[in-house]
């Protein structure tokens, strides 16, 4: 994600006259950026049990060469928002982001394949605890955790690497190992991507600006959300006989 959306100061700059009317501005544009998030989750959500439930879609999807493209279609869409966010529009980026989640839910109609419903919820509601919590951490704390980020994106790093290359070893104390990280690695991001939220906000950007931020702050909490869930799946979910 390009440096101009990332804040990097580490305090809140007082920018505002009012702070009244700063903390209202701010307390809005964190409810924008959940509900962004919220409605992407229901849209994937949605999509991912429709493809599920019709043989006719999973199939074609699942059976063939086409699962590849439905993998990895996600990560060309996170390249495209990091590397084009400051050349779209507002109304360009929120478009983009209900495809991606779209896409997602393709690709995640196959945890509806694999996995029992009771798992899934279990691995929804756990996910959610983790993540409210250590976001209501990133939005409330006065702790500095910039420094924090530079070791938790390294942790990403290695996770994303391991999980590449289990899949052609297929073992399965690494990806126990993989899903422990990994979790820890995106709670631990969730409340740095939160405060950063904050800290773009500070920056007092033109209304156009705040909408993408808007809209990237949704898209990395989102991508935390998810991740975690997985991983948390991949732990403690039993499988469809």
């Amino acid at each position: 994600m390009n440096d101009s959306y990332r804040g990097r100061s580490a305090g809140f700059a007082p920018a505002a006259a009012n702070p009244a009317a700063f903390d209202a501005g701010l307390r809005a544009h964190m409810l924008r950026v959940y509900n962004y998030m919220g409605i992407g989750l229901v849209l994937t959500a949605a999509v991912a049990m429709l493809v599920a439930s019709v043989p006719a879609l999973y199939v074609p999807i699942f059976s063939t060469p086409l699962k590849w493209v439905v993998m990895f279609a996600p990560l060309a869409f996170i390249f495209f928002f990091s590397f084009r966010i400051e050349a779209i529009s507002a109304s360009t980026a929120q478009t983009l982001f209900w495809a991606f989640c779209a896409v997602m839910g393709l690709s995640l109609a196959s945890v509806f394949l694999v996995f029992t419903g009771v798992s899934i919820g279990r691995a929804f509601f756990g996910a959610a605890a983790m993540f409210g919590a250590m976001s209501l951490y990133g939005y409330t704390t006065r702790r500095d955790l910039t420094k924090m980020g530079s070791f938790l994106f390294m942790g990403l790093i290695g996770v994303v690497l391991a999980s590449v290359i289990n899949i052609f070893l297929g073992s399965s104390a690494l990806q126990f190992a993989v899903s422990v990280i990994g979790i820890i690695v995106f709670v631990g991001l969730t409340a740095w991507d939160t405060q950063n939220i904050k800290l773009q906000y500070s920056e007092h950007h033109d209304s156009e600006t705040q909408g993408k931020l808007a809209v990237m702050g949704a898209l990395s909490l989102y991508l935390n959300f998810v991740n975690i869930f997985q991983l948390l799946l991949s732990l403690t979910g039993e499988r469809e006989e």
